[in-house]
């Protein structure tokens, strides 16, 4: 559980770049990120891809999403998950970040099309996240279930081919 929680930790703080305000989308190309050798003083930058899903505007919400690869670093710590998952949540009126609330996501499957269990994502500092397994290449729907602070629940969709 604390090798859990040390790498989401560790997963919001490289994930800051990717959440700055004067960032484009066409400075999403790859975010640096560290590998995990033990311990922190012993970390070593890594490069990994940041993938752009989607936005979408659901009651005053804006969502967006990245996938972040980090198969490599991952593997080397001897785990499955391939994939940072992170949804960045903003007042559409206000621009000001939502962090506050509970945030699920479901994956499609798209050999079978069918939705897995939802996935709890942890708030990370600016974005919501989780690390999960995306084994193969193709279309998968990501549905983002939220009860955010004002008590209103949202639904957020998004389509990403992987390649």
């Amino acid at each position: 559980m604390k090798r859990g929680l040390l790498i989401c930790a560790l997963f919001a703080l490289l994930a800051l770049p990717a959440i700055a305000p004067a960032q484009t989308h066409a400075d999403h190309g790859s975010q640096p990120m560290m590998e995990h050798k033990g311990d922190h003083h012993a970390m070593q930058q890594h490069r990994t891809k940041s993938l752009m899903v989607g936005e979408q505007t659901v009651d005053g919400i804006k969502g967006m999403v990245h996938l972040n690869d980090v198969g490599a670093m991952m593997a080397e710590m001897g785990m499955k998950e391939n994939y940072h998952f992170m949804i960045m949540l903003t007042d559409a009126a206000t621009g000001q970040s939502v962090e506050q609330g509970t945030v699920a996501v479901k994956i499609t499957d798209p050999k079978t099309g069918q939705p897995g269990e939802a996935i709890p994502l942890m708030g990370m500092g600016g974005h919501f996240g989780a690390d999960v397994l995306l084994p193969v290449k193709g279309a998968y729907t990501f549905v983002v279930g939220s009860k955010l602070a004002d008590g209103k629940k949202r639904q957020f969709t998004f389509v990403y081919t992987l390649k």
